[in-house]
């Protein structure tokens, strides 16, 4: 039995709370707004997904210091844009022998740290106790008890091992993998492709149109994985692949509803204003412009949507100059 905090009780946190309660683990899970704590504490229901009860073993917390102090693993379900601030103020109450657990999937702007890094970077280059799970798991199907199959990544995989038995159930299978910063970047970056796949259905095109996507969006992830040191052959698995497939296609798919949108026309402020969750994609694709511009690489798919967003570049007339680029080798 371990102690386990979740920093952030999303949708995936709050699923992945209940999955380690049910393997009779103590569960603290924290959120920033006292009002929701007090609302998950009265009606034991999550305040998004309406199917996610919580037992009455689950502790819910709005004091952070309190819940990171106690617990023998800490699961980081932070946004990654506010993660560093999270971190830093509450610095004095991490320890080292704590393992701490990355499920968020973000590339910090400015910075174009991913959260590992994050980490590190506030706690302390010693801090090796990092996992991070990824890969093509919508937490309401999760939740369902649907086969799925997840990654988990460490410089230490000794450390990966502990956390892969202690995620995996009948229904949820958890890999390992050595390549830590592979499976944060392709878990990041696929969120900017399922935004363009999203805008694909808004504008009214057919599979062709996502099949050509996904497949040469993947491409620039590997180029870009591979230049910042990176296996391109983690780009083939559970936290490419197949995740990139999951949040292209699926209607439970944040990037790609808000994608969707925009692609219908609607503006990119609106469409955010409405979503009760955050959709990493918006920000990881300044992060991926920002990576593309430092390492000199050629990434017309990204820059592309980059446009869109934050240029108000048509959607449309971005399809066509990607269409009508130089003809070139696949490979």
């Amino acid at each position: 039995m371990k102690n386990i905090t979740i920093l952030g009780c999303g949708s995936w946190g709050g699923t992945l709370g209940k999955l380690l309660s049910e393997k009779n683990n103590r569960i603290t899970m924290w959120h920033r707004n006292s009002d929701v704590i007090e609302k998950l504490i009265k009606t034991r229901k999550h305040y998004i997904v309406q199917d996610l009860i919580f037992s009455k073993k689950i502790l819910f917390k709005n004091d952070i210091s309190k819940s990171i102090w106690n617990a023998d693993i800490i699961v980081l379900a932070l946004p990654t844009q506010v993660l560093r601030e999270r971190l830093k103020a509450n610095k004095k109450y991490f320890q080292k022998d704590q393992i701490i657990v990355n499920v968020s999937k973000g590339i910090e702007i400015d910075s174009l740290m991913t959260v590992s890094e994050i980490v590190k970077d506030v706690l302390g280059n010693n801090y090796t106790n990092l996992v991070t799970l990824s890969g093509p798991s919508h937490a309401e199907e999760v939740l369902r008890k649907n086969p799925t199959a997840i990654v988990a990544a460490s410089e230490d995989i000794e450390i990966a091992k502990i956390i892969q038995k202690l995620f995996a159930t009948e229904m949820l299978r958890t890999y390992l993998n050595k390549d830590l910063r592979g499976v944060e970047l392709g878990g990041a970056m696929k969120n900017v492709i399922a935004i363009a796949a999203g805008m694909c259905d808004g504008i009214g095109y057919g599979d062709n149109s996502k099949a050509a996507l996904m497949t040469r969006g993947m491409a620039e992830i590997v180029k870009l994985g591979h230049r910042m040191g990176a296996n391109p052959k983690t780009f083939r698995g559970l936290s490419g692949y197949g995740d990139l497939i999951v949040t292209c296609l699926s209607r439970h798919s944040r990037n790609r509803s808000l994608g969707q949108s925009i692609g219908e026309g609607k503006p990119l402020n609106d469409v955010i204003s409405k979503m009760n969750m955050v959709a990493e994609g918006v920000s990881t694709s300044k992060s991926v412009h920002q990576l593309a511009e430092k390492y000199n690489i050629e990434m017309p798919i990204h820059d592309a949507i980059y446009n869109v967003l934050f240029r108000k570049v048509n959607p449309k007339s971005s399809v066509h100059e990607l269409m009508n680029r130089k003809l070139s080798e696949e490979l």
